[in-house]
């Protein structure tokens, strides 16, 4: 029975009864703050641009050289020898047909300085200079990728938003661009913070995110227009408190595809870049970690309670809520009778008052007013109105 009525099973049921719109005031000043924290490591800090944004070079040196800590020291000494402060950016090690090499990206090298690099490293390492492969990355690429991925992120926030116009209503579109926006500026504020290299695969890791948050806020939206569907037709509950209602409900079916999601992308970041050394995986794999997980966030917390804030501008949802108000004072005033809740409901369910009004007006019309003759009996003055039609005294008539 204990566990019946833990937090997990209330939750699975929708019973948790978490006041999440209720507190949307809490919720909108720690995002607040998040934001203004997030813009400014943007603003101040920067991302850590990628060679295919800032341009510059690469060079592939194979794994025989030793590990890939040794590859990139030694590349540095060469890389200070030529001057211009060039260093190394960022090292990996990845596989080919050609066998495993590691692949050191260094700050952009005009091309005299680059062939004196792979000619200083080759003699480093003892190879000879031609197993040593030297690229030059033009930044006009990434500009190129970034113009795209932008073109791509306003028609995507076009589309979503005639589709949930069209789904559900306008205050539900705008609150779910909100949550969309939110969740970019957060995610993105985390990526700058951490410092990783901003690269193609983190761009489009920033793409994939949007249809994932997109369909968090569907699934909770979905609930709260199924529970706040003729809503004014009673006088049981406030706008707020339905939707409240369905994040409780919904919030567990959220929480589970969120988990299952973040466990594939959670190996990606921590087994594959962290244990395995796979540099080009820790691009995607932490933009989707922390895009997916500000997804969950910010569909329960931020977009409902927005929507509410929307919704309660409507003079029609405010009647309603200010009926629902006044009908609780005269219930507690005991002006009228509460209404009952059902055990298996969560929400209030209307006294039968018309059984109990068709029952009164029955009892009323079988009630004699006062004043009236018996039922059955004859109104006017005709003979024989007693019984056998005799006169008083018992005389007949001669």
């Amino acid at each position: 029975m204990a566990a019946e009525n833990g937090l997990a099973s209330r939750l699975y049921r929708g019973e948790a009864g978490l006041n999440i719109v209720g507190r949307r005031r809490l919720w909108f000043t720690v995002a607040t703050v998040l934001v203004v924290i997030a813009l400014g490591s943007v603003v101040f800090r920067g991302f850590s641009l990628g060679i295919e944004f800032e341009g510059g070079n690469s060079f592939q040196i194979p794994t025989s050289v030793g590990t890939m800590q040794d590859a990139e020291a030694t590349a540095d000494q060469s890389l200070t020898a030529a001057g211009d402060g060039a260093h190394v950016v960022t090292a990996q090690k990845v596989g080919g047909a050609g066998g495993e090499f590691y692949e050191l990206r260094t700050t952009q090298l005009n091309p005299e300085q680059a062939e004196a690099v792979r000619e200083d490293m080759a003699q480093r390492f003892g190879l000879d200079a031609t197993q040593i492969s030297a690229n030059r990355v033009s930044e006009a690429w990434g500009s190129q990728v970034t113009n795209r991925a932008l073109l791509g992120l306003v028609v995507f926030i076009a589309l979503v938003t005639v589709y949930l116009i069209l789904r559900f209503e306008l205050n539900m579109a705008i609150a779910a661009i909100f949550s969309l926006v939110m969740n970019l500026a957060l995610t993105s504020g985390i990526y700058s913070l951490v410092g990783f290299e901003v690269t193609p695969s983190t761009i489009v890791g920033f793409l994939t995110i949007l249809g994932f948050a997109l369909y968090d806020v569907v699934v909770v939206f979905d609930k709260v227009q199924e529970n706040t569907r003729g809503i004014t037709a009673n006088n049981n509950q406030t706008y707020g408190e339905a939707a409240n209602l369905a994040v409780n409900q919904s919030l567990m079916r959220s929480l589970n595809t969120s988990v299952v999601a973040l466990l594939p992308v959670g190996g990606i970041l921590f087994i594959g870049a962290g244990l395995l050394g796979a540099g080009t995986l820790k691009d995607l794999g932490l933009v989707l970690f922390v895009g997916m997980a500000m997804a969950f966030l910010t569909s329960i917390l931020l977009a409902t309670p927005l929507l509410v804030v929307l919704k309660n501008r409507d003079p029609r949802i405010a009647a309603h809520n200010k009926r629902v108000e006044a009908r609780r004072a005269a219930v507690t005033r005991g002006e009228v009778p509460a209404a009952k809740t059902s055990s298996r409901r969560t929400e209030p369910v209307e006294e039968p008052v018309a059984a109990e009004a068709g029952a009164a007006a029955l009892a009323g019309a079988a009630a004699p007013k006062v004043g009236a003759r018996p039922a059955g009996k004859r109104s006017g003055g005709a003979r024989g109105g007693r019984p056998g039609g005799n006169r008083p005294g018992g005389g007949k008539r001669r």
